[in-house]
Protein backbone atom coordinates (compact mmCIF):
# COMPACT_ATOMS: atom_id res chain seq x y z
CA UNK A 1 0.00 0.00 0.00
CA UNK A 2 1.35 3.23 -1.03
CA UNK A 3 0.83 6.10 1.55
CA UNK A 4 1.63 9.82 1.93
CA UNK A 5 0.46 13.18 3.07
CA UNK A 6 -0.19 16.39 1.63
CA UNK A 7 1.41 19.42 2.04
CA UNK A 8 -1.86 21.38 3.54
CA UNK A 9 -1.38 20.47 6.69
CA UNK A 10 1.85 22.72 6.75
CA UNK A 11 0.81 25.27 3.96
CA UNK A 12 1.55 28.09 6.45
CA UNK A 13 5.56 27.00 6.47
CA UNK A 14 8.22 26.83 4.28
CA UNK A 15 7.52 23.60 2.23
CA UNK A 16 10.88 22.07 3.24
CA UNK A 17 9.40 22.21 6.67
CA UNK A 18 6.45 20.32 5.82
CA UNK A 19 8.48 17.94 3.34
CA UNK A 20 10.96 17.83 6.52
CA UNK A 21 7.85 16.35 8.58
CA UNK A 22 6.20 14.21 6.40
CA UNK A 23 9.86 12.29 5.84
CA UNK A 24 10.48 11.74 9.00
CA UNK A 25 7.12 10.17 9.50
CA UNK A 26 8.66 7.41 7.50
CA UNK A 27 6.23 8.20 4.59
CA UNK A 28 7.06 7.45 1.20
CA UNK A 29 4.96 10.03 -0.58
CA UNK A 30 4.26 13.20 -0.42
CA UNK A 31 1.49 15.23 -2.38
CA UNK A 32 2.91 19.15 -3.24
CA UNK A 33 0.37 21.87 -3.14
CA UNK A 34 1.44 23.80 -6.29
CA UNK A 35 -0.28 27.33 -4.94
CA UNK A 36 0.21 30.22 -2.56
CA UNK A 37 2.65 30.05 -0.97
CA UNK A 38 4.35 27.45 -2.83
CA UNK A 39 3.41 28.17 -6.03
CA UNK A 40 7.61 28.99 -7.39
CA UNK A 41 8.79 24.64 -6.63
CA UNK A 42 11.43 23.69 -8.63
CA UNK A 43 12.96 20.46 -8.81
CA UNK A 44 16.20 20.96 -6.93
CA UNK A 45 14.50 22.12 -3.92
CA UNK A 46 12.85 18.52 -3.59
CA UNK A 47 16.39 16.26 -4.57
CA UNK A 48 17.45 16.31 -0.91
CA UNK A 49 14.26 14.35 0.28
CA UNK A 50 14.32 10.48 -0.37
CA UNK A 51 10.41 10.94 -1.30
CA UNK A 52 8.02 10.16 -3.97
CA UNK A 53 5.31 13.02 -5.38
CA UNK A 54 2.45 13.68 -6.57
CA UNK A 55 0.59 17.03 -7.16
CA UNK A 56 -2.13 19.13 -6.33
CA UNK A 57 -2.55 21.67 -9.24
CA UNK A 58 -3.84 25.38 -7.97
CA UNK A 59 -7.26 25.30 -6.63
CA UNK A 60 -7.44 29.01 -5.28
CA UNK A 61 -8.77 31.89 -7.71
CA UNK A 62 -8.51 29.11 -10.19
CA UNK A 63 -11.68 27.95 -12.19
CA UNK A 64 -11.82 25.67 -15.39
CA UNK A 65 -15.15 26.21 -15.73
CA UNK A 66 -15.24 29.71 -15.76
CA UNK A 67 -17.61 31.38 -18.06
CA UNK A 68 -15.06 34.45 -18.81
CA UNK A 69 -13.30 32.58 -21.20
CA UNK A 70 -9.68 34.70 -20.01
CA UNK A 71 -9.84 33.29 -16.45
CA UNK A 72 -10.74 30.13 -17.41
CA UNK A 73 -7.65 30.21 -19.92
CA UNK A 74 -5.60 31.10 -17.36
CA UNK A 75 -6.81 29.00 -14.80
CA UNK A 76 -6.17 26.39 -17.10
CA UNK A 77 -2.49 27.68 -17.78
CA UNK A 78 -1.33 27.56 -14.01
CA UNK A 79 -2.49 24.05 -13.84
CA UNK A 80 -0.49 23.25 -17.16
CA UNK A 81 2.07 24.20 -15.35
CA UNK A 82 1.77 21.51 -12.47
CA UNK A 83 1.70 18.93 -14.94
CA UNK A 84 4.64 20.30 -16.56
CA UNK A 85 6.42 20.24 -12.86
CA UNK A 86 5.32 16.62 -12.45
CA UNK A 87 6.70 15.57 -15.82
CA UNK A 88 10.16 16.15 -14.21
CA UNK A 89 9.94 14.82 -11.12
CA UNK A 90 8.11 12.22 -12.23
CA UNK A 91 5.45 12.59 -9.87
CA UNK A 92 2.88 9.70 -9.88
CA UNK A 93 -0.48 12.11 -10.78
CA UNK A 94 -1.68 15.56 -10.99
CA UNK A 95 -4.75 16.71 -9.14
CA UNK A 96 -6.89 19.05 -10.46
CA UNK A 97 -10.66 20.42 -9.26
CA UNK A 98 -13.32 20.26 -12.08
CA UNK A 99 -14.23 23.94 -11.20
CA UNK A 100 -16.87 26.55 -9.26
CA UNK A 101 -20.06 28.00 -10.47
CA UNK A 102 -20.89 31.60 -9.72
CA UNK A 103 -24.64 32.17 -8.08
CA UNK A 104 -25.62 34.13 -11.47
CA UNK A 105 -24.50 31.20 -13.88
CA UNK A 106 -26.23 28.81 -11.43
CA UNK A 107 -29.09 30.28 -11.75
CA UNK A 108 -29.45 30.95 -15.55
CA UNK A 109 -26.19 29.27 -17.12
CA UNK A 110 -25.59 25.77 -15.00
CA UNK A 111 -25.42 23.21 -18.18
CA UNK A 112 -22.94 25.76 -19.91
CA UNK A 113 -20.80 26.34 -16.93
CA UNK A 114 -20.71 21.88 -16.80
CA UNK A 115 -20.10 21.85 -20.92
CA UNK A 116 -17.25 24.09 -20.12
CA UNK A 117 -15.35 22.40 -17.19
CA UNK A 118 -16.13 19.40 -19.64
CA UNK A 119 -14.23 21.05 -22.10
CA UNK A 120 -11.21 22.09 -20.34
CA UNK A 121 -11.10 18.74 -18.08
CA UNK A 122 -10.17 16.91 -21.79
CA UNK A 123 -7.78 19.87 -22.47
CA UNK A 124 -5.96 19.09 -19.42
CA UNK A 125 -6.23 15.51 -19.61
CA UNK A 126 -4.72 15.39 -23.37
CA UNK A 127 -1.97 17.50 -22.02
CA UNK A 128 -1.20 15.24 -19.31
CA UNK A 129 -1.32 12.29 -21.82
CA UNK A 130 0.94 14.10 -24.39
CA UNK A 131 3.57 14.50 -21.10
CA UNK A 132 3.18 10.92 -19.79
CA UNK A 133 1.50 12.30 -16.39
CA UNK A 134 -1.86 11.09 -14.64
CA UNK A 135 -4.09 13.88 -14.19
CA UNK A 136 -6.92 12.57 -12.42
CA UNK A 137 -9.92 14.88 -11.58
CA UNK A 138 -11.57 15.79 -7.78
CA UNK A 139 -14.86 14.69 -6.33
CA UNK A 140 -15.95 17.80 -4.78
CA UNK A 141 -18.16 18.23 -1.73
CA UNK A 142 -21.64 19.70 -1.04
CA UNK A 143 -20.33 23.33 -0.90
CA UNK A 144 -23.22 25.26 -3.18
CA UNK A 145 -20.30 26.37 -5.48
CA UNK A 146 -18.65 23.62 -6.13
CA UNK A 147 -19.77 21.31 -9.87
CA UNK A 148 -19.30 17.88 -9.83
CA UNK A 149 -20.79 16.83 -6.16
CA UNK A 150 -22.55 14.10 -7.61
CA UNK A 151 -19.67 10.86 -8.30
CA UNK A 152 -21.75 9.03 -10.52
CA UNK A 153 -21.92 11.84 -12.87
CA UNK A 154 -18.49 12.50 -12.36
CA UNK A 155 -17.35 9.05 -13.11
CA UNK A 156 -19.24 8.97 -16.89
CA UNK A 157 -17.98 11.65 -18.11
CA UNK A 158 -14.48 10.35 -16.67
CA UNK A 159 -15.12 6.87 -18.28
CA UNK A 160 -16.92 8.36 -21.54
CA UNK A 161 -13.23 10.69 -22.29
CA UNK A 162 -10.91 8.54 -21.26
CA UNK A 163 -9.78 10.54 -18.18
CA UNK A 164 -9.43 9.70 -14.60
CA UNK A 165 -10.73 10.08 -10.91
CA UNK A 166 -9.13 11.72 -7.45
CA UNK A 167 -11.31 9.93 -5.39
CA UNK A 168 -11.60 12.21 -2.43
CA UNK A 169 -13.35 10.09 0.82
CA UNK A 170 -14.07 12.74 3.07
CA UNK A 171 -15.66 14.57 -0.07
CA UNK A 172 -17.68 11.47 -1.06
CA UNK A 173 -18.87 11.13 2.43
CA UNK A 174 -19.98 14.80 2.55
CA UNK A 175 -22.05 14.57 -0.42
CA UNK A 176 -23.88 11.27 0.84
CA UNK A 177 -22.29 7.92 -0.46
CA UNK A 178 -21.65 5.22 1.62
CA UNK A 179 -18.94 2.99 1.37
CA UNK A 180 -19.93 0.66 -1.01
CA UNK A 181 -21.17 3.49 -3.23
CA UNK A 182 -17.71 5.56 -3.83
CA UNK A 183 -16.03 2.93 -5.77
CA UNK A 184 -15.45 3.69 -9.26
CA UNK A 185 -13.76 2.20 -12.20
CA UNK A 186 -12.27 5.74 -13.19
CA UNK A 187 -9.86 6.46 -9.31
CA UNK A 188 -6.21 5.93 -9.94
CA UNK A 189 -5.61 8.40 -7.02
CA UNK A 190 -6.99 9.13 -3.59
CA UNK A 191 -7.22 11.43 -0.78
CA UNK A 192 -8.02 10.33 2.65
CA UNK A 193 -9.55 12.66 5.60
CA UNK A 194 -12.34 11.68 7.84
CA UNK A 195 -15.61 13.56 8.93
CA UNK A 196 -19.31 13.07 10.35
CA UNK A 197 -21.10 13.93 6.78
CA UNK A 198 -22.11 17.07 7.91
CA UNK A 199 -18.80 19.00 7.27
CA UNK A 200 -15.78 18.99 4.88
CA UNK A 201 -13.97 18.42 8.41
CA UNK A 202 -10.70 17.11 6.82
CA UNK A 203 -10.20 15.55 10.32
CA UNK A 204 -7.79 12.59 11.30
CA UNK A 205 -8.39 9.18 10.20
CA UNK A 206 -10.71 7.33 12.91
CA UNK A 207 -12.30 10.20 14.24
CA UNK A 208 -15.44 10.75 12.08
CA UNK A 209 -18.23 8.38 10.81
CA UNK A 210 -16.71 7.37 7.68
CA UNK A 211 -16.25 3.57 7.37
CA UNK A 212 -12.69 4.14 5.92
CA UNK A 213 -12.25 0.10 6.71
CA UNK A 214 -15.06 -0.97 3.96
CA UNK A 215 -13.68 1.86 1.57
CA UNK A 216 -10.11 0.81 1.51
CA UNK A 217 -11.03 -2.91 1.69
CA UNK A 218 -13.07 -2.40 -1.40
CA UNK A 219 -10.70 -0.37 -2.79
CA UNK A 220 -7.88 -3.14 -2.29
CA UNK A 221 -9.99 -5.82 -3.83
CA UNK A 222 -10.68 -4.08 -6.62
CA UNK A 223 -6.50 -3.60 -6.98
CA UNK A 224 -5.79 -0.32 -7.01
CA UNK A 225 -2.53 0.20 -6.77
CA UNK A 226 -2.26 4.44 -6.49
CA UNK A 227 -1.24 6.57 -3.61
CA UNK A 228 -3.22 6.84 -0.54
CA UNK A 229 -2.69 10.66 0.33
CA UNK A 230 -3.53 11.46 3.98
CA UNK A 231 -4.90 15.25 3.63
CA UNK A 232 -6.13 16.74 6.86
CA UNK A 233 -5.45 20.00 8.74
CA UNK A 234 -2.14 19.48 11.01
CA UNK A 235 1.24 18.01 10.99
CA UNK A 236 -0.78 16.08 14.40
CA UNK A 237 -3.39 14.79 12.45
CA UNK A 238 -0.58 13.25 9.38
CA UNK A 239 1.01 11.65 12.78
CA UNK A 240 -2.59 10.04 13.98
CA UNK A 241 -3.50 9.47 10.52
CA UNK A 242 -0.82 7.38 9.29
CA UNK A 243 -0.62 5.70 12.85
CA UNK A 244 -4.44 4.54 11.72
CA UNK A 245 -3.31 3.24 8.40
CA UNK A 246 -0.58 1.07 9.75
CA UNK A 247 -2.54 -0.24 12.15
CA UNK A 248 -5.67 -1.14 10.49
CA UNK A 249 -4.25 -2.10 6.38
Amino acid sequence: MKIGASTLAGIEYSLENALEFIEGLGLEYAELVHQYPHESITPDILESYSLKYSIHAPFMDVNIASLQEKSRLNSIAQIKESIDLASKIDAEAVVVHPGNISFLANKYFRDNVISTANDSMVEIGGYGDELGVLTAFENMPTFNNMIYQEMNELDDFLENNGLCMTLDIGHANHSGYSADEMIFDSIKHIHIHDNFGDDDAHLSLGEGNIDLKRVVNNLERKNYDGIYIIEVNDYDSIKKSYEYMKENF
